[in-house]
């Protein structure tokens, strides 16, 4: 099928990492945003294949091992022409646990459920305090040496975290939650640049808030953990669908949607920012791999930064 827009690449770290500018992010296929269509999932994920999206974003906790199992076998038939990334450090019971043993079981786990012979990018999901990042990270650099991982990211973790890991072995990427609602992060991003590490912003479009399609609380599933987060709290949601009503005016203006301008604005912001949308949608797949062609101008960016300066109302956890 011919592809109606190739996202560009963009370099993830200095090691030789390269993905299309916007990924695919599969959290939504195995958790988080209520019951999913397997049959749906694995055809929007091919389409995001086709639209020459490469870098393809899992993590053991998404199903525990169901969302790996989906992915892998989505992606079996072109799996030399895509970049898998996967996570490790987070329990059942929602703690993290990043001591060695227990990195090296889940890195064998993922293998398996993925069914490839090499995880390329491996991050640890999230800090775990009990275990110093130069111990971590120190197992992660004894998988890449066996040749079950090729490349290293963190996410969600802070700038001297960052500086301790890659002192240890390089790390291509950071991942943490970035958007037009989120912006917590960019106190971190220079810290990036110095170091040469490359970033990828996961609910690049707010967890659905930005993407058109928002709706109240109490319309999503009742498994949807967006019902307990504070931007759809009764008192922060009129307040950032106002938000979001001005920006969907300048989208329009841009000929874009409210999705396509929220990425192409992470685009600019950097040219080693790598959103990750998810969706169970190839429709929505198609919009958002075509928000690489949209340019923004600078008095886009400053409109965008007057229209929402701190971010949705609210902040981004619950």
């Amino acid at each position: 099928m011919t592809a109606l827009h190739t996202p560009q690449q963009r370099a993830l770290g200095t090691q030789g990492l390269t993905v299309s500018s916007i990924g695919y992010g599969a959290m939504g296929t195995a958790a988080g945003y209520g019951p999913s269509d397997d049959t749906r999932s694995i055809e929007t994920i091919r389409r995001a294949h086709e639209l020459g999206v490469t870098l393809f974003d899992t993590a053991e906790m998404y199903g525990w091992g169901e969302g790996e199992k989906l992915l892998g076998r989505a992606l079996a038939p072109v799996r030399d022409e895509v970049v898998i990334a996967t996570k490790f450090g987070l329990t059942r019971e929602f703690d993290v646990d990043s001591r060695p043993d227990h990195i090296r079981e889940v890195v064998d786990n993922s293998l398996r459920n993925l069914s490839v012979e090499s995880i390329d990018l491996l991050y640890q999901h999230r800090p775990d305090p009990k275990v110093p990042i130069e111990d971590v990270v120190g197992t992660m650099k004894e998988l890449v040496d066996a040749g079950k991982v090729r490349y290293l990211g963190l996410s969600e973790a802070d700038g001297e975290t960052i500086r301790a890991a890659h002192a240890v072995h390089p790390i291509s990427a950071l991942q943490t939650e970035y958007s037009i609602f989120a912006r917590d992060v960019e106190p971190i991003l220079p810290v990036l640049e110095e170091l040469g590490i490359g970033f990828v912003a996961y609910s690049p479009l707010a967890r659905g808030f930005l993407t058109g399609a928002v709706q109240h609380r109490d319309d999503y599933d009742a498994s949807d953990f967006r019902r307990g987060l504070a931007w759809w709290n009764d008192d922060n949601f009129e307040a950032n669908l106002a938000i979001v009503r001005r920006l969907t005016a300048l989208a329009e203006q841009k000929g874009a949607s409210l999705a396509q301008l929220s990425l192409a604005w992470l685009l600019a912001r950097r040219d080693d920012i790598v959103p990750i949308p998810g969706s169970r949608s190839p429709r929505r797949v198609e919009e958002n791999s075509a928000a690489a062609a949209i340019e923004l101008t600078a008095d886009d960016l400053a409109l965008i930064d007057e229209i929402a300066p701190d971010g949705g109302i609210g902040g981004r956890f619950a």
